[in-house]
């Protein structure tokens, strides 16, 4: 009999499989952006993982070579949701009538790209984005810089560092020069400058491009901004105006913006700029929008480094384990008792393994507290619970153990 053919096991390159221990961090930093979401007011949007290509094309500007585009099987072009921007956009043109101007919505969802993978960059990734559609006004890019800093503060860093600029500012400035004049900090001005005469400029325009870049000023719109951020009560050493700041985004219509971590040095964790053309794109009327999306795994690194994640294995709190086969049902009913009364439990499925064993799984599995009903404590309505971390345990009456557990 011919033997079937062993598929390896293995993920495509950039792409990641998150084991419970990793899925659990990543479960605590979504649930703790999602609360400051909606502590500001905003509520969640999600879109289809796949859009028309059209919907993204000539949008991104340079980034369309990264897309993860293909012809399905009614043979048209569909491209995988390159970022969130620009579906919340086409939502906003399509249902007019459903949708409350100003739009605040957040929306936490994969993204694909198909670029090169390397430390905290990946092909697939989560993108926790924040938006304001339908205000003109530099007071919503101030609310969406705020409320980027007060996740990273409720997060637990003590410092944030957030660069500022307007893309309002660079409009004598050929794009083609924006892209690569947002690579000086990267990579310095000696290599900018190359770039720029690659595509076409002397050495003569390319470094007085980038004197005047240098020589920016805030203008009203940034001072507006600034203004808005100390009344809010965040330090002066938190933002700054940083005139090389330029994004690459072809859609980035006024003030821009970017958070480091201090100590942090893979490079920034969010970005941000304003897009009043967009909406436009997909409708005959044009809608102000600004916000911003959050880079979830650079975050997560982030904290991973700072010592802002919980370690720990598994979110069960107590393992119910069977005596022997006879007590099954009693064990049940105690797991269904203690998940009423909100106890993370789990119930070991097979009856027949001895009690030692497991005890050891739910030691490996770092569950805290395992219940033991046997047939003492189910004569007297008590529990042993054994603390598997102290390895003491005591037997008490249901009430106390539940009270306990819940402390």
């Amino acid at each position: 009999m011919k033997k079937n053919k062993i598929i390896k096991p293995q993920t495509l390159k950039g792409f990641r499989d998150f084991l419970p221990e990793e899925a659990i961090k990543r479960q605590y930093l979504e649930d703790k952006i999602r609360r400051v979401f909606e502590l500001y007011g905003y509520d969640p949007l999600e879109t289809p993982a796949l859009e028309y290509l059209e919907t993204f094309k000539g949008q991104i500007g340079e980034g369309e070579k990264l897309f993860y585009k293909f012809k399905d099987q009614g043979d048209r072009w569909v491209a995988l949701r390159y970022d969130q921007t620009v579906p919340v956009c086409r939502v906003v043109a399509q249902y007019p009538d459903k949708i409350t101007l100003p739009f605040k919505r957040y929306q936490i969802q994969l993204t694909w790209r198909a670029e090169k993978p390397q430390k905290g960059r990946y092909r697939e990734f989560f993108q926790c984005d924040a938006d304001i559609l339908g205000v003109a006004g530099p007071e919503a890019d101030a609310e969406v810089i705020a409320l980027s800093m007060d996740i990273y503060k409720y997060l637990g860093f003590k410092e944030v560092k957030v660069s500022i600029n307007d893309r309002s500012l660079f409009k004598d400035i050929p794009y083609s020069l924006i892209v690569s004049i947002d690579k000086l900090k990267k990579f310095g001005q000696e290599k900018v400058i190359k770039e720029i005469i690659q595509k076409g400029f002397t050495e003569k325009e390319a470094k007085k491009y980038l004197e005047k870049v240098i020589s920016l000023k805030p203008n009203k719109t940034l001072k507006a901004i600034f203004a808005y951020l100390k009344a809010a009560g965040f330090p002066d050493s938190w933002y700054q105006f940083e005139p090389t700041l330029v994004r690459g985004f072809s859609y980035s219509t006024g003030p821009i913006w970017e958070v480091e971590i201090p100590g942090f040095k893979t490079g920034s964790v969010l970005g941000g700029e304003r897009y009043d053309k967009l909406v436009g794109t997909f409708s005959k009327k044009d809608i102000p929008g600004t916000g911003f999306g959050l880079g979830f795994d650079r975050t997560l690194e982030a904290m991973e480094q700072f010592g802002l994640l919980p370690t720990k294995k598994t979110n069960t709190k107590v393992l119910v384990s069977i005596f022997s086969p006879e007590y099954f049902e009693k064990s049940i009913k105690l797991t269904l008792l203690l998940r009423k009364n909100k106890i993370n439990t789990e119930l070991y499925p097979d009856p027949e393994i001895r009690l030692d064993k497991q005890l050891k799984y739910a030691d490996k599995k770092n569950i805290p507290f395992v219940a033991i009903l046997g047939p003492d404590e189910i004569k007297n309505e008590t529990i042993t619970l054994k603390n598997l971390k102290t390895s003491k345990q005591q037997t008490i009456f249901q009430n106390k153990a539940i009270r306990k557990l819940t402390a």
